[in-house]
């Protein structure tokens, strides 16, 4: 199967809200495969009509190679982590984690195995037979986590994972998650936060106010948007490398910050000629890198105004 999921078309409204519109995309397999956009955007909602949470108002969804709509059974081979966490917090963790892989179809006693694998990489072994409740925030998140891949789904759809962890967990789960990939592993989470899907998505896609503004393989989105950003730098202090930078008539600006300097290029410039020209001056240069825009910048620069989300319209009482 070439793709883990393809949406065609879909989209939802709530009381003359639409929440998502005519949304398409394909999720190609085995890979991390990042929903981005601001609060608001309809991610969660996209993510729970794929999980048949909520049902459609139209389009198709092929999950798996299945419509969860009319075969749920699909289901049992995702493992899904909700925007809004749930545990049973009088339950002891093993036993709720024992609990959540059972619901998936697995024996008890295969469930209890995979649970305390799952709990000594998680760095949780010594918690096995805590309540919930007496968890830390962070700590309920990771078995949270635990109880949606204990029982060893193609795919991963996660909701905002990092949504509360602090930078140590934060960077725990992402390790996770790239090793979820590294098994063979489909991995899709929604996220508003640029830098970490930058850090680790293969493939994007950013919606904003329920539509589809950008998506495809990150590499490729980060050129095509490329500009004639780049940073220089020098060994040292140099009053023949400042006047060079003052004068090169290739520059559309060239702009000093702190020992660095960060230029535009003007369209016909030729890169390798600033080189060149830079290596000719009595000190040496340091660095010279082609700035790639970010993909906040990016983000920025296509979404503009539809980032901000809008109010959802009231609904009119008798």
């Amino acid at each position: 199967m070439s793709h883990a999921l393809l949406l065609d078309g879909v989209s939802k409204s709530y009381a003359g809200h639409a929440a998502v519109k005519h949304l398409s995309l394909t999720v190609p397999t085995g890979t991390i495969y990042g929903i981005l956009g601001p609060n608001g955007a309809g991610k969660s909602t996209t993510l729970r009509m794929v999980m048949n949470i909520i049902i459609r108002d139209a389009g198709t969804i092929q999950l798996l190679g299945a419509d969860p709509e009319r075969d749920p059974r699909v289901l049992s081979r995702v493992g899904y982590l909700p925007e809004e966490r749930g545990l049973y917090k009088k339950m002891s963790v093993i036993d709720v984690i024992t609990f959540f892989a059972e619901l998936k179809g697995v024996a008890r006693a295969t469930a209890v195995r995979e649970g305390e694998r799952w709990l000594e990489r998680m760095g949780l072994a010594d918690w096995r037979n805590a309540k919930v409740e007496t968890l830390s925030k962070g700590m309920q998140q990771k078995v949270q986590f635990i109880a949606t891949i204990v029982h060893g789904p193609e795919l991963l759809i996660l909701d905002e994972p990092h949504s509360g962890l602090d930078p140590v967990n934060q960077e725990v789960l992402r390790d996770t998650i790239l090793d979820a990939r590294k098994e063979g592993r489909t991995v899709i989470f929604s996220t508003h936060n640029m830098e970490q899907a930058e850090q680790m998505c293969e493939h994007v896609c950013i919606i904003a106010g329920g539509e589809k503004v950008l998506d495809g393989n990150l590499r490729d989105i980060r050129r095509a948007h490329r500009t004639n950003h780049y940073a220089l730098a020098f060994d040292e202090a140099s009053d023949a490398a400042n006047r060079f930078m003052a004068t090169w008539p290739g520059f559309e600006r060239a702009d000093r910050i702190q020992d660095a300097w960060e230029v535009e290029l003007k369209p016909d410039a030729d890169p390798r000629a600033l080189v060149t020209a830079a290596n000719q001056l009595d000190v040496a240069l340091s660095r010279f890198e082609h700035v790639q825009p970010s993909l906040h910048e990016i983000f920025v620069q296509r979404v503009g105004d539809a980032a901000r989300p809008r109010r959802r319209p009231e609904v009119a009482h008798a």
